[in-house]
């Protein structure tokens, strides 16, 4: 799959930007695919479906990932790549009259 963006992330772009806050937000993302309340392929079927909203290849490349190594299937993939689709397009379908107002 061809992506718009450099499949290879430059390693040196990380040396602009403040290390603490960096390493702060990494701890906190690591946090939060933490078992809790929702078991870990849960939590990463949910970023699934965030991924495919926010439209990162990285991160749907990644997610989707960790969701097959935490158990999930090919079909519940498509599934909740589905409900993203469905709530992306929904929003379109919601703010549908905002230019023909004018």
């Amino acid at each position: 799959m061809d992506y718009h963006y450099a499949k290879e992330r430059d390693p040196k772009v990380g040396e602009y930007f403040d290390k603490e806050t960096m390493d702060a937000w990494s701890k906190w993302n690591s946090m939060v695919f933490e078992p809790g309340k929702l078991d870990k392929k849960t939590k990463e079927l949910i970023a699934v479906a965030c991924t495919y909203m926010t439209r990162c290849p990285y991160c749907i490349e990644g997610h989707a990932k960790a969701a097959i190594a935490a158990g999930a299937s090919k079909e519940e993939l498509a599934e909740v790549i589905q409900i993203a689709m469905a709530l992306s397009s929904g929003a379109a379908i919601a703010h549908r009259n905002f230019a023909l107002d004018v």
